[in-house]
């Protein structure tokens, strides 16, 4: 920085000769241009350097922005999506408790059925049995009343000669005949 500043010293005090003349000291000379065009570089590049600067602060302060609405958005979903995960998952303890009452519910009443089919099926056995065993004694009793009937006309008949039989029978159409009349 001395060089460069001694360049300039060295500049006022060049004697002015009335002339333009060309300096060969080629150090000093290249010292003094890129002076010239350093300076003249951040002075008019200066506003351009400033203006593409602020385009690129203006983007990433843009880009930033919407990073952090998206984040706020993010996060809003996903606080959303936590509460909707949580009705969910109460919906379904509830529902998979209703299911489990709605299936004990069904049991019950699937064993009520049955309890009650099986006492009208037992209900309709005994009945069943019933009638079979009074079929059965009936059947009996008109077998038994039949061989009865036989064995006593068997008996009637060699015991009764014709004219006991022709008294019997006159009794009997007396009595018949009584009956009408009262009637």
């Amino acid at each position: 920085m001395k060089n460069v500043t001694h360049s300039f010293v060295f500049l006022a005090h060049w004697p002015s000769a009335g002339s333009f003349g060309l300096n060969t000291d080629i150090l000093a000379t290249n010292l003094i241009n890129l002076t010239v065009v350093v300076g003249v570089l951040i002075f008019f590049g200066k506003g351009v350097l400033k203006d593409l600067l602020d385009n690129r602060k203006q983007r990433i302060l843009s880009t930033i922005r919407n990073s952090e609405e998206l984040r706020r958005g993010t996060i809003e979903q996903l606080e959303k999506a936590r509460i909707r995960l949580q009705k969910v998952e109460l919906e379904a303890d509830e529902y998979r408790m209703n299911g489990y009452s709605e299936i004990e519910r069904e049991k019950a009443n699937l064993i009520n059925a049955t309890s009650i089919s099986l006492e009208q099926l037992e209900k309709s056995k005994n009945e069943t049995l019933y009638f079979e065993k009074q079929r059965a004694m009936n059947q009996v009793r008109q077998r038994v009343f039949q061989q009865a009937v036989e064995g006593a006309l068997g008996t009637l008949n060699s015991c009764l000669n014709t004219e006991l039989h022709f008294r019997t029978i006159r009794a009997n159409i007396g009595i018949l005949g009584s009956m009408e009349w009262k009637r």
